[in-house]
Parts: structure tokens; sequence; C-alpha cells
């Protein structure tokens, strides 16, 4: 193959922005923290639940962050509205939770003293965080170039 070959292949190819790259390792690490969670009480919605109901509601996170992850990966356009969707509901789930759930029932189901004032301040770093990170997301919808519906 001459020079002027390899270089049309290699032009044809598209690179992957640097951007993409850091959000499929974050939706990765997500899954992974996700994951790893299984067996613990899980709070959703202002309710913190315990056992099966629990490993039922990671394991169904686990698999969305899943596809997300295999969707950044894919460049799926259809990805991209997940995203937002995924991250606007978990700072809604995350600001719910902070207002419902009490400091008491947290302290009885983690057998510890919780710092209130810590918890408040990490929760809303937390939203805030997911807030940019949505902004960034929606800004780069360019990114998401296969317009395909189904991952494989």
């Amino acid at each position: 193959m001459s020079d002027e070959e390899r270089d049309l292949t290699e032009g044809d190819e598209e690179r992957r922005p640097l951007g993409l790259v850091l959000l499929t390792g974050l939706y990765l690490f997500f899954f992974l923290v996700t994951i790893s969670t299984y067996g613990h009480p899980f709070p959703f919605l202002g309710r913190v639940y315990v056992g099966t109901a629990a490993k039922v509601l990671v394991f169904a996170d686990s698999i969305v962050c899943l596809y997300l992850f295999l969707g950044l990966v894919k460049r799926q356009f259809l990805t991209w509205y997940l995203l937002i969707c995924y991250n606007l509901f978990e700072v809604v789930n995350t600001v719910v939770n902070l207002n419902v759930i009490s400091l008491a029932e947290l302290e009885r189901i983690v057998g510890e003293h919780i710092d209130h004032d810590a918890l408040v301040v990490n929760n809303i770093a937390s939203a805030l965080a997911i807030l940019l990170l949505t902004q960034y997301i929606y800004r780069h919808r360019h990114f998401f170039t296969n317009r395909r519906l189904y991952l494989f």
C-alpha cells in the first residue's frame, strides 16, 4: 500500500474526540460504582430500599449505565438523549432523597452517625456536577454520529 493510499484510509477513519473518550470512561466508572453497590441499601425517590428490592434497583441502574457506556463507545445518537434524561433523573432523585429521607432513617440503616451538613453539601455538589456534565453532553451533540437505533 502506498503512502497516499494509507493516508486516505487513515483520513477516512473518524477520530474520537478527547471529550467523548473521557465521557466513555466516566460512564464505565459509573457502571462499576453502581454494580459495586449490589446488596446494599438503595435510596430511590425518597425511600431507602433493602433486600431484593434494592438488588433489583441496582441491577436495573447497572443495566442502564452499561447501555449508556456502550452507546458512548458506539457514538449512538439515541444515547445522547438517554444521557440527558438519565442525568436529569439522577438530579431529581438526589434532590427528592435529600428532602424526603430523614437523617434518623439514614442513621438507622447505616448504623452510624451521619453529619447532616456534609450529607447536604455532598449531594448538592453531586447534583451540580451532574448538571454541568449534562450541559457538556447537550452542547456536544455532534459527537454522536451513529444514527442506528440498535447498539448491535
